[in-house]
């Protein structure tokens, strides 16, 4: 590479000098020579404090990490005989945490006999995906893992699907 395109400090374009050239300037005004574009014809470098551009970089990378937005799965736990006000306190919650943003795992226990009776915990968790309904909507449907059904709302107002078991029919005939 015998020439470049060379940009100086002040990011105007010098114009096409020797390598040589390049980095006796970059020398003489105490900067570093870096190559921008190494494929294009003739190579464009830059004069500029490549100690100070890296930790401007390092800066708007840590920045940029701050702002971003996590999202996390919370979890909720409800019995399929919850009392109203105990349920009114965990809806509460479910909504505040999508309200910041989280997804919400809402999950069903179920003990001993009440695992005959699962009809229930489909219409808790329809229930609690109606009284929700602005605030997040269905992201996976209502499914049995061993003796707890499972649920997550994602924050949204997306239109959610009727929270039905998997084995019925919703068509009428």
């Amino acid at each position: 590479m015998r020439q470049v395109r060379l940009i100086d400090e002040n990011g105007t374009q010098v114009g096409v000098v020797d390598t040589r050239d390049a980095l006796r300037m970059a020398k003489e005004r105490e900067y570093d020579l870096v190559l921008v574009s190494p494929n294009s014809v003739p190579p464009v470098a830059r004069l500029l404090d490549y100690g100070k551009w890296r930790y401007e970089q390092q800066q708007a990378e840590k920045e940029a990490r701050k702002k971003a937005k996590r999202t996390e799965l919370k979890s909720m736990k409800l019995r399929p005989k919850i009392e109203t006000h105990d349920y009114n306190t965990k809806l509460s919650h479910i909504r505040r945490f999508l309200e910041e943003g989280h997804k919400v795992k809402v999950t069903i226990m179920f003990r001993g006999r009440e695992m005959a009776h699962q009809e229930l915990g489909y219409k808790l968790l329809e229930r609690v995906a109606k009284d929700l309904e602005g605030v997040g909507f269905v992201e996976m449907r209502p499914e049995m893992l061993g003796r707890d059904m499972n649920m997550v709302m994602a924050p949204g107002s997306k239109p959610s699907a009727p929270v039905a078991p998997s084995g019925s029919s919703t068509n009428s005939a």
